[in-house]
């Protein structure tokens, strides 16, 4: 069976054809010629590959008159003649090969679509400067006027690709972010109840808008909340992508709403979690339409089985409303809360008429607990 050679071990075969050469002699020519740029060898395995080609019969040893200083003789490689057949055909087929691309640059692009706040044009513009860090790097580690030729080119292909990708990032940002501008964008549209102050509460009458949502019973951290969240990101998102490509239209997925509730309202101050009774939501934008919500929903069931009964797309009417940007961790919303019911809702005429409602701007998951945000909002009416 043919011998069948690694990236690495044809780098070392090939230095070993230009000359006899020991190990130290091949480290020295790895970095001269830059070979890490486009090959793993690291120093360490050397040695393990020149043996691994001494085994196949690819290279053969000699000894050399120079004495290591631990007192052993050192020894220098050269290549057989079946080594010389299975290198040429391998640098051939090097050359004439488009091999796979691994670049994990695929990896972030096929998952564009969850960056929603500009964070994936802020990792392509950092790339962009470490490309132009590494195009300078390598222009000055080309400079070797006694180089072969061969050497020469092989700084000049890395450099021309590097190049070539900075050209495209500069591209692709100004295009992907075009689109991110062309998104609906609740937050932004419709700030004044997303992104109210932390610092008092403010009256505001919110609109009527399009949910996506689910009804249920029980602590947060049980799984049929987890389970009911996960239904409801898993009907949102095939929303989006199938928004764009029906109607051309693209939106960024809104924040979590949660509205909270029990029959008996000490059980939020005793903390009795199991007693509580929720309704989770995702808005949506006006425009889409109950066709896209069950295709939606369709999808999801492949994925996720048979679906919530209470999982439906339903108009909120909130209306008058009091609310206020909390910061920090969800434990610690209890003072706010009680300073919105105990004095700023009767010290302003006002009276509860709904229920409590949280809206989570942030992934407890990606987020320090003490920079959450969490907008607090109880719908209200005139006593």
């Amino acid at each position: 069976m043919k011998y069948k050679l690694s990236n690495a071990e044809l780098a070392i075969l090939g230095l070993v054809s230009e000359a006899p050469r020991h190990g130290y002699e091949i480290e020295k020519l790895i970095k001269e010629r830059g070979m890490r740029e486009w090959t793993d060898i690291a120093f360490s395995s050397i040695y393990y590959l020149l043996k691994r080609l001494e085994k196949a019969g690819l290279i053969t040893p000699i000894i050399l008159d120079l004495e290591a200083e631990n007192g052993k003789e050192r020894k220098a490689y050269y290549v057989t003649s079946e080594g010389g057949k299975l290198l040429f055909d391998g640098v051939l087929n090097s050359l004439a090969t488009l091999a796979p691309q691994t670049n994990p640059m695929m990896l972030g692009l096929a998952n564009w679509a969850m960056f929603e706040n500009g964070e994936g044009l802020a990792a392509l513009t950092k790339r962009s400067e470490a490309v132009k860090a590494e195009i300078a790097r390598l222009t000055e580690k080309a400079k070797q006027p006694e180089a072969p030729d061969f050497v020469h080119s092989m700084f000049e292909y890395a450099i021309m690709q590097m190049k070539s990708e900075r050209k495209w990032i500069s591209k692709t940002i100004k295009k992907l972010g075009e689109n991110e501008m062309k998104k609906e964008d609740l937050k932004k549209q419709l700030k004044e109840f997303y992104q109210p102050t932390h610092k008092e509460f403010s009256i505001v009458d919110v609109p009527k808008m399009p949910f996506v949502m689910i009804d249920g019973q029980g602590s947060p951290d049980k799984k049929v909340y987890q389970e009911a969240v996960t239904w409801l990101y898993s009907v949102v998102y095939p929303i989006k992508f199938m928004a764009k490509e029906r109607y051309g239209k693209d939106f960024v997925a809104p924040p979590l709403e949660g509205l909270w509730w029990a029959d008996d309202m000490s059980d939020f101050v005793s903390g009795n979690k199991d007693n509580w009774k929720w309704r989770m939501m995702i808005a949506l934008p006006t425009w889409a339409d109950d066709e896209l919500f069950e295709d939606a929903v369709t999808k999801a069931k492949k994925k996720l089985g048979e679906c919530p009964k209470t999982l439906r797309k339903e108009w909120f009417d909130e209306g008058k409303s009091v609310q206020i940007m909390h910061i920090g961790p969800y434990s610690e919303e209890g003072p706010v809360i009680a300073k919105m019911h105990e004095e700023f809702i009767p010290q302003n005429g006002l009276v509860e008429n709904g229920h409590h409602h949280e809206i989570y701007l942030n992934d407890p998951r990606r987020t320090a607990p003490e920079k959450l945000k969490t907008v607090i909002r109880q719908p209200v009416k005139k006593l």
